[in-house]
Parts: C-alpha cells; structure tokens; sequence
C-alpha cells in the first residue's frame, strides 16, 4: 500500500491546528459549544486574539457557528478533522519494511 504523502487537505488542516491555541480551542469545543467570552475565559486570553484565531479555524472549515439571541456559539464541525486522522493514519498504519527492501544508494 502506498503511502499518500502529498495530501493537500491534510498538510493545510495540520498547518492550522499545529498552533497551540487553536489546538486548544478545538480541544475545548470537542467537549462543548462555547461563546467567545466563554474561551476567552478559559484560554487566559484576549479577546481579539481568541476571536482570531476562531476566524482561522472557521475559514478552514474546523468550527461552525450559531447564533443564540446576541451570542455567537463556536463548536467542532462534525467529520472535519477526519481526512486529517486519515491521512495520519495511513502513515501510522503503513508497513515497515526492512532488511531486502531497501533502495540501492545512488
């Protein structure tokens, strides 16, 4: 089986949670939808920089929002981070081959 390294959507999802606060934020909304008052408060963080780094991840498709009477409502987009764990993985998974099948050097 080979391994698919080149995989766009993958390498793009790993460049937008490899950030620790957005790491963070999505370990947050895994348990529950949360307002930004809500992640400001558990991040230890300024607002305009939690509101940031929301706006990332929702452009990347990783959070959906809702509305409830003046508040916006973050949490985890169902499946986002699917090819994600996909594509780690096949990596996880591909087979180790040793001794004979080795490439001669150049």
């Amino acid at each position: 089986m080979a391994v698919d390294v080149e995989a766009p959507v993958a390498l793009d999802l790993l460049r937008v949670v490899a950030e620790p606060m957005r790491w963070r934020i999505l370990a947050l909304l895994a348990v529950e939808e949360l307002c930004v008052c809500h992640l400001v408060e558990e991040l230890a963080a300024a607002q305009p920089l939690v509101s940031h780094h929301l706006r990332v991840l929702r452009d990347a498709g990783l959070v959906e929002t809702s509305r409830h009477r003046y508040w916006t409502y973050y949490r985890l987009r169902p499946g986002a981070l699917t090819p994600l764990a996909d594509a780690l993985g096949r990596l996880v998974d591909a087979p180790i081959h040793g001794g004979g099948g080795r490439r001669p050097c150049c």
